[in-house]
C-alpha cells in the first residue's frame, strides 16, 4: 500500500486526456502539479515509548514484532480519508504511533492489552488501514504513548466447516486472500467493499462494512455468526450460532465497535456456495424517481440482484463523459438510445447497474424477473457492456482520487441511508447543502450521487463531490463541506453513516442519532470493558 495514497505503489497515472480536459472545464486544476513529498521528508515527532516498555513488548511478541522505524510509523500514521491524505502528502501527519506491534496469537493480544493498560499506552487496532473517517488515527489522548496493533500476523483460517458453511479466521485475514482460499473449496463470503483488495476481515466487522453485493449477500453484520473480543477488562467469546435468544444481541454491540471497546481478533462468518456465473448489466431510466421506484419494487418483491446501483443525473452524465465517445459500438449505442427517446438531450436519464450471481436456471429466472420489473418502470436495457465496464473498474476509484489530488482537485465521498418515503427529499437536501458549501468556499464543482445498497424499507445514498482545492486551506475547505453535508443529512432524516463507520469524522453527530441515553449506554459499556480508556481514543465516542 502506498504510504501517501491508495493501493499498489507500482501503478502509474491513468487519467485519460479527455478526463483531464473535463476537469479543466468543469472544476479547474492547479497551475502546477502537487505531488507528495518524499518519504524521507515526512516530519515525525520522536517516539515517546520508553525503552523499558519496548523491551517488555518484545518479550511478548518477539523482537521482529515491535517496529519503531520511521517507515513503519508513517505507514500506520493515518487511514485513507481525504484529510489523512492531504496531511500525509504534505509530509505532516497529524499523529504517528510511537511503535507498531504485531501479535501472532490471541495470547499475544491479551498480554499486550494488559501491558498497555498498566503502562498507560493508547492502543489502536490496525487491519488494512483503509478507514476513510479517521478510524485508525493514532491519538494518544491522556496516555504516555500510542501503539498501533497491526493484526497482519493473525491471518489464518482456523476452521472451515463446509457442512455448516462457516469459516473462522484471524481478524488480520485480508478479504481478497480469504476469497481466494474459499474459491478452492467452491465457497464464497460474498463481501466486496471498494477496499476489498486491502481490507482485513476484522476491520470489516469492527466498522460494520457493507460491500458492493450486499443487496444480495447482506452486509458484514449479516455474515458474522461469532467473534472474540479481547478487551482490557477480559475476553468476550461469542460462539458461532445460527440464531439465539440468549439475552440482548451482544454480537450487535461488538460489530461496529471500531476498536473502542477492545480488539476483535477472531471472527466466524457465514458462507455461501460460490456462484457458477456472474452477469452484470446496465439499464437506463428516464428519471431518478423512476429508477428509485424500480429498486423499491425489486426489494419489496424479493427480486433483488446481488449488486444494485443507480446513478443520479449528474453521475450518469459524468460516467458517460468519462467513458468517451469513440468506436462503432459507442455510436451504435447512441443511435439505439436516441431511437428509444433517450437521446443526448433527454432530461433526467439515470444509469443503473444490476449484477446477478448464481448458477443455472435459478440465476436466469431471477435475472428475467429483475429485468421485467425494471422494464415495467420504463428502463431501457443496455446489455452487458456497461455492467462489465463497472465490474472491471469497481476498485479503481481511489487511484483516480490520488491522481486528482496531484492536480489540486478534491474528490470526497460521504454516505447515508434513509427510508423509501424520504429518499428523494434527502437526495435533494444533501446535494443542495454540498453545492452551497462549495460555492461558499469559492470552489463550485460537480456534486453527484448514487444508490449503492437497497433494502425492503429504504436505501443508501452515496454522494461524491469534485472541486478545485483551496490551496493552503485544503482541510478547512473539507471541514466546511463535511459540516454542511452532515448537518443536512441528520436534519433530513438520514443516518450519519451507512457503511463508512463513525471513526473520528462522524463522532460529533452520533448523539443526534443515538440520543443522550443511547450514547451514555455505549460510554458505560466502554467504561466496563476499557476502564483505563486506552482503546482507540477519540473514535466513536466524541467525549473521548
Amino acid at each position: 500500500m502506498r504510504w501517501w495514497g491508495w493501493g499498489d505503489p507500482r501503478r502509474g497515472p491513468e487519467l485519460s486526456a479527455s478526463a483531464l480536459q473535463l476537469m479543466r472545464e468543469h472544476v479547474g486544476i492547479a497551475t502546477r502539479p502537487r505531488p507528495p513529498v518524499a518519504l524521507s521528508a515526512v516530519r515525525l515527532a520522536p517516539s515517546r515509548l520508553r525503552e523499558q516498555t519496548a523491551d517488555a513488548l518484545r518479550g511478548i511478541v518477539g523482537v521482529e514484532g515491535v517496529r519503531a522505524d520511521s517507515r513503519e510509523r508513517i505507514l500506520h500514521a493515518a487511514g485513507k480519508g481525504y484529510a489523512d491524505l492531504v496531511r500525509m502528502r504534505a509530509g505532516a501527519p497529524q499523529a504517528a504511533p510511537d511503535a507498531v506491534v504485531l501479535p501472532a496469537s490471541h495470547a499475544h493480544v491479551r498480554a499486550v492489552l494488559e501491558l498497555c493498560a498498566e503502562s498507560s499506552l493508547a492502543l489502536i487496532p490496525f487491519g488494512g488501514g483503509t478507514s476513510v473517517v479517521g478510524g485508525v488515527e493514532p491519538l494518544r489522548g491522556p496516555h504516555q504513548a500510542a501503539i498501533a496493533l497491526d493484526m497482519r500476523r493473525l491471518a489464518e483460517i482456523t476452521e472451515l466447516d463446509r457442512e455448516s458453511r462457516i469459516v473462522t479466521v484471524g481478524a488480520g485475514m485480508r478479504a481478497a486472500a480469504l476469497e481466494r482460499q474459499l474459491a478452492r473449496a467452491g465457497l464464497t463470503l460474498g463481501h466486496w467493499p471498494q477496499s476489498f483488495q486491502y481490507v482485513s476481515l476484522g476491520g470489516c466487522v469492527a466498522t460494520r462494512s457493507a460491500g458492493q453485493a450486499s443487496s444480495g449477500y447482506g452486509g458484514i453484520a449479516k455474515m458474522v455468526l461469532g467473534l472474540r473480543l479481547a478487551a482490557p477488562a477480559g475476553d468476550i467469546e461469542l460462539p458461532a450460532m445460527p440464531a439465539s435468544a440468549a439475552g440482548p444481541g451482544l454480537r450487535e454491540l461488538l460489530i461496529g465497535s471500531e476498536g473502542a471497546l477492545g480488539v476483535i481478533d477472531q471472527v466466524s462468518l457465514r458462507l455461501r456456495a460460490a456462484p457458477g456465473e456472474r452477469i452484470f448489466e446496465g439499464s437506463l431510466f428516464e428519471t431518478f424517481a423512476s429508477g428509485l421506484a424500480a429498486l423499491r419494487t425489486l426489494a419489496q418483491e424479493h427480486a433483488l440482484p446481488e449488486v444494485v446501483r443507480l446513478s443520479d443525473v449528474r453521475e450518469t452524465w459524468l460516467s458517460l463523459k468519462l467513458a468517451g465517445s469513440a468506436g462503432l459500438k459507442a455510436r451504435l449505442g447512441r443511435a439505439y438510445v436516441g431511437l428509444r427517446g433517450y437521446g443526448e438531450t433527454a432530461a433526467g436519464r439515470c444509469l443503473a447497474i444490476f449484477g446477478c450471481e448464481g448458477s443455472g436456471e435459478e440465476l436466469h429466472a431471477r435475472r428475467r424477473r429483475a429485468r421485467a420489473i425494471a422494464r415495467a418502470h420504463g428502463a431501457l436495457a443496455l446489455g452487458r457492456s456497461p455492467g462489465e465496464a463497472w465490474r472491471r473498474g469497481r476498485f479503481e476509484g481511489p487511484y483516480l482520487r490520488d491522481e486528482l489530488l496531484t492536480l489540486g482537485v478534491i474528490v470526497e465521498t460521504l454516505e447515508t441511508a434513509t427510508r423509501w418515503a424520504n429518499v428523494e427529499h434527502l437526495h435533494s437536501a444533501a446535494l443542495a447543502a454540498i453545492e452551497r458549501a462549495l460555492v461558499a468556499q469559492g470552489t463550485p464543482g460537480i456534486v453527484m450521487c448514487h444508490v449503492s445498497h437497497v433494502y425492503e424499507t429504504g436505501a443508501s445514498l452515496y454522494f461524491t463531490y469534485i472541486a478545485r482545492q483551496r490551496e493552503g486551506a485544503e482541510i478547512a475547505q473539507w471541514q466546511a463541506v463535511k459540516q454542511a453535508a452532515s448537518d443536512a443529512i441528520i436534519a433530513g432524516g438520514g443516518t450519519i453513516t451507512h457503511h463508512h463507520a463513525v471513526g473520528r469524522d462522524h463522532a460529533p453527530w452520533l448523539d443526534r442519532e443515538l440520543g443522550r441515553e443511547g450514547l451514555a449506554a455505549l460510554a458505560a459499556l466502554k467504561a466496563q470493558l476499557d476502564p483505563a480508556g486506552i482503546m482507540n481514543p477519540g473514535k466513536l465516542l466524541a467525549e473521548d
